[in-house]
């Protein structure tokens, strides 16, 4: 599950409560036992009380400017809309109820909230705010605020409203508490998850702005909004440049997950339309960060002179991926007729020749992704043995024959012999599926409609993969065009799933839970906004995702998520990619990171500080 600037959760060590509001009718009450954190893998790091994380440099210099880009341009500061471009940054001005350790696998500490407790059956979660949080304004931050903000995510977020959809309803329990019921029980992430989304002021969004015209949350606004977190939006450009500035009067600043992070005086992104001249702003010295996306360019454009005198810096960082899975892959939309029969989407993977593109283009740079939690123990393999075989067994029926004898394997090309017999066994599987070749097209053989659709990119980068692949599909008649649109109109597209094929990459956690029906699930299928871009809506899958969510111990979680994971590979919902299991970056020496990364991020841009900043 993933929500938020460090990306990664699911529920829980939260070691929590039996609340009153929980206990059932004649029940003997019990009082809440408060925690400090949630974990969902093992013991929490760090005890009540504790002093900072230990990645942080707790003297860090508090100043300075870090200079970051960003592609595309933003039409919005709304921090819960799912229309609109939302500026880049937009979580330095909001803080959430819990805040994420990048030390551990899946833990988040006390933010706003100082405590967490639930019942024995996790029927409901009850969050108490911290009585020095303050908004910017000065005002504290209410139980109110957070009904609020739970209230208008749903409203007008699809993401939110999947994401908790088993929350019923949320309620004002005390001075400083804020209770959520759920319609489920032993939902054990639900606790967890609750702690992630922006909390927003109440009293500012039902207020005026400086003309006199009534604010509405329902709407992308460029007024600079008020937070409760550590920055503010100081100035901007609309669609360009924004600015934020570190706030004297933040009230968490000496907080424990706050201590050592929040250090630049200054954040300042600019936009910019094009990768390449991205990059050039970096190589000039004009941005201080860059992660670099591009094989080629990583192994062939950092020759200036910044690099050869130590100016700038090249890493690369495995950190972020030890509990992250991923899955880069071409998908097409099977809410299109022409993507319903499973053969065709098994054809479209064998015209898709990583081998030759890792040799000429990623200059061997990177590994063929064979799961959709790539890289980390819930991917599957071989053939299923026990707890995963025992729950694909409760399926049989519903569930391919082939996940019990035929471990998934990607066609593998790299060489003309072997790219012609991938391309021939993609005609026989079309030939299958009532396609045949007419002259130099395939077509439909009983209509004449020929296989025709268009992968929509988001970015030019892109195109040297789609391109290669698009001259192989029409190597066997099928006529693939590739479209690349602006940031603006791919975020517009996608939500409405307005298109043939796409080029997605989900990220996976160490504990999935409830975003798995965001992504896989029937019920994200109609519902715009969702990341079920596939179109994805069968009944075994749900009963698989149900499974992890309600998983007992980490035995039938991780036996759930193999099984999941191989049902989804063996429908050929996608055409797997590839991906580099490190984070390649590169910085300017006018910034510095810690000397411990954290064991499960890079703790950028929250723990790194300007070295143009001399130490206390």
């Amino acid at each position: 599950m993933k929500i938020g600037k460090s990306g990664i959760l699911s529920a829980f060590v939260l070691a929590a409560a039996v609340s009153s509001l929980a206990a059932g009718a004649g029940a003997q009450e019990k009082a809440p036992e408060w925690r400090h954190g949630i974990s969902t893998v093992g013991e929490l790091k760090y005890p009540a009380g504790f002093a900072h994380y230990s990645y942080v440099n707790p003297k860090a210099p508090k100043g300075g400017t870090l200079r970051l880009s960003s592609a595309g341009a933003f039409d919005s500061f709304n921090p819960l809309l799912a229309k609109g471009e939302a500026a880049a940054g937009l979580n330095l001005v909001f803080d959430t109820l819990m805040k994420s350790s990048e030390d551990e696998v899946t833990t988040s500490y006390g933010l706003l909230a100082e405590g967490v407790s639930y019942p024995d059956d996790i029927s409901s979660a009850t969050f108490r705010l911290r009585p020095e949080a303050k908004w910017a304004d000065g005002q504290p931050v209410t139980p109110e605020d957070v009904i609020f903000s739970f209230e208008k995510v749903i409203e007008h977020n699809p993401l939110y409203t999947n994401y908790y959809k088993h929350v019923v309803s949320v309620e004002k329990t005390g001075d400083r508490d804020v209770t959520f019921q759920f319609d489920e029980k032993n939902n054990r992430e639900l606790p967890q998850i609750l702690g992630q989304f922006p909390i927003v002021p109440k009293h500012w969004w039902e207020g005026k702005d400086a003309s006199g015209k009534e604010r509405d949350i329902s709407r992308t606004t460029l007024e600079p909004v008020m937070g409760s977190g550590p920055y503010k939006i100081a100035t901007f450009s609309p669609g360009s440049t924004i600015r934020y500035e570190l706030r004297d009067d933040y009230w968490g600043k000496d907080l424990n997950v706050n201590v050592g992070e929040n250090n630049f005086g200054r954040i300042e992104y600019s936009y910019f339309g094009d990768r390449n001249v991205e990059f050039e702003a970096f190589r000039a010295g004009n941005v201080d960060y860059w992660f670099e996306n591009q094989a080629s360019r990583w192994a062939t454009s950092y020759d200036f002179p910044a690099v050869k005198d130590g100016r700038v810096t090249r890493e690369e960082i495995a950190n972020p991926y030890r509990a992250t899975g991923i899955m880069q892959a071409m998908v097409p939309n099977m809410r299109k007729p022409m993507f319903q029969d499973e053969r065709v989407r098994e054809a479209l993977s064998y015209a898709f020749d990583f081998e030759e593109l890792n040799k000429t283009v990623f200059y061997e740079q990177y590994k063929r992704v064979n799961s959709f939690f790539f890289g980390t123990e819930l991917a599957s393999s071989g053939l299923p043995e026990g707890k995963e075989l025992e729950i694909l067994n409760e399926l049989k029926d519903q569930v391919p024959p082939s996940v019990f004898t035929t471990p998934f394997e990607n066609p593998v090309g790299g060489d003309p012999g072997k790219q012609r017999e991938n391309l021939r066994k993609a005609v026989a599987l079309l030939k299958d599926a009532g396609y045949v070749l007419k002259g130099n097209r395939m077509v439909k053989e009983d209509t004449g409609e020929p296989l025709s659709f268009e992968i929509l990119l988001s970015s030019p980068t892109l195109e040297r993969v789609a391109l290669p692949y698009a001259n192989n599909l029409k190597r066997i008649g099928i006529d693939a065009r590739v479209r690349t649109v602006d940031s603006s109109q791919y975020t517009n597209r996608t939500r409405a799933f307005d298109y043939d094929m796409t080029w997605v990459v989900w990220g996976q956690t160490l504990h999935p839970g409830n975003e798995q029906s965001d992504y896989w699930g029937s019920s994200s299928v109609d519902r715009q906004g969702s990341k079920n871009y596939a179109g994805i809506s069968d009944p075994a899958i749900d009963a698989l995702i149900n499974r992890i969510i309600f998983a007992k111990d980490r035995e039938e979680l991780v036996g759930a998520t193999r099984a999941l994971d191989r049902v989804l590979l063996a429908h050929h919902y996608v055409v797997p990619m590839y991906y580099r299991m490190a984070a390649p970056i590169a910085y300017w020496n006018r910034i510095a990171r810690p000397a411990e990364l954290p064991a499960y991020g890079i703790g950028f841009p929250d723990a790194w500080w300007s070295t143009e900043v001399k130490p206390e």
